[in-house]
């Protein structure tokens, strides 16, 4: 896979982990190599970096309603905002439910942190369940590099080759062509060490 910290993707680069931790980070056959036989090798296609952080999270999660797929033929399937939350009478207990299912999407996205607080209990209790780092307004939101010793927060994207040159885009193979090339899905979301998300 392509691997980013900070600077540009590495063609076979790699992270080693134990418990919630990066131990190593690299070359594919020097993390491989620093981690023994013993370790469980998993390998996606795509361009490994620090999970994206939500600064919104609080009006994604307490002011937006993430239907039930129950719920589709009277509410659909997107995310319902606005004022039209208010006028469906949610309990704590629905509140809780949706956040769960806000949440989901938030870590099919490849996020990692989200920044808070939570005032609904059920919100909260969803969040600290999810793993989730959960950070304070105004605090830096910029995640760690993947490098040893830092958490075990990152995601897998798929990454679509730009195509050929043209006049109004960049030269193919150059790092602005590279910096252009659109992110595709998450393939894995992994925090503190436990894969959350896998693309299906």
């Amino acid at each position: 896979m392509r691997y980013t910290a900070g600077g540009p993707p590495h063609p076979g680069h790699a992270v080693a982990v134990d418990g919630d931790r990066i131990t190593a980070a690299g070359p594919y056959d020097e993390v491989r190599a620093a981690c023994g036989e013993r370790a469980r090798v998993r390998d996606w296609d795509g361009e490994l970096a620090p999970g994206r952080h939500e600064p919104a999270a609080r009006a994604w999660l307490e002011a937006t309603y993430h239907p039930d797929p129950r719920e589709a033929d009277r509410l659909g399937t997107a995310p319902v905002t606005g004022d039209a939350p208010a006028a469906l009478g949610l309990t704590d207990a629905d509140w809780g439910a949706s956040a769960r299912r806000g949440l989901q999407r938030l870590l099919a996205a490849g996020t990692t942190g989200l920044t808070g607080p939570f005032d609904r209990p059920r919100v909260r209790t969803a969040v600290a369940r999810s793993g989730l780092r959960v950070l304070p307004p105004g605090a830096p939101t910029a995640p760690p590099p993947l490098a040893p010793g830092a958490r075990a927060d990152f995601a897998v994207h798929a990454v679509e080759t730009p195509g050929t040159g043209t006049p109004d885009g960049p030269a193919p193979g150059t790092p602005a062509a590279r910096d252009a090339a659109a992110i595709g899905p998450c393939l894995a979301t992994v925090i503190a060490g436990r894969l959350v998300h896998r693309r299906a």
